[in-house]
């Protein structure tokens, strides 16, 4: 799966990590607005159907967006010089973290729009019983993400420099990584140069 993800198109990687969970977003929207009568009456039991659509869209897009920076922090890593320790168990941690509590988010919201939807007004509930638990968790998985954009954009650079490597030197990758629909363009050409090198 690494080398699926190393050896990807760029276009290939934007459209469905970018691509189709937008497509998919748009479906969902015209769809809800059909369920508009003309009178302005939503029928919402229609509607939260169609939200149900919305934990799937975030999983698929989640789970390519997590595999990619799996692919580059630990599938470059043999085309880094023995030389240079790379800390790879921090990487791990860090990148299990925020993928359980999204994961987890999603179950519950996906929980509760089926509850909604069934009637049942309890699963509600459980999300404003949980906030003091998710909104530290929400922060700390921010700041494993950015750890993550850190880690993958400086394996990218010291793969092509073959040296240690600062910020300042890795601080142009770090920004495409994040805005990743416009970064993904330049990053992974540069990706695919590096294991077509070594192939």
């Amino acid at each position: 799966m690494i080398n699926k993800f190393l050896n990807a198109k760029h276009w290939q990687l934007f459209t469905l990590m970018f691509g189709i969970p937008i497509l998919l977003q748009i479906i969902t929207m015209i769809s809800m607005f059909a369920n508009i009568d003309s009178n302005g009456n939503s029928n919402q039991t229609g509607m939260l159907n169609m939200m149900k659509i919305f934990p799937i869209i975030m999983f698929l897009y989640v789970g390519l967006f997590f595999g990619w920076f799996w692919s580059i922090g630990i599938g470059l890593q043999k085309y880094i010089p023995t030389d240079i320790n790379m800390k790879i168990k921090k990487f791990k941690i860090f990148f299990f973290i925020p993928l359980i509590y999204i994961l987890f988010l999603l179950a519950v919201i996906g929980t509760t729009f089926y509850g909604i939807s069934a009637g049942s007004n309890a699963v509600g509930g459980i999300i404003g019983k949980m906030l003091f638990v998710v909104i530290p968790m929400h922060l700390f998985s921010m700041f494993c993400i950015f750890y993550l954009l850190y880690f993958v954009s400086k394996t990218i650079k010291t793969t092509e420099l073959k040296r240690i490597v600062t910020f300042g030197d890795f601080i142009g990758e770090f920004f495409m990584i994040w805005f990743f629909p416009i970064g993904i363009w330049f990053i992974q050409p540069r990706i695919n140069k590096i294991v077509s090198l070594k192939s």
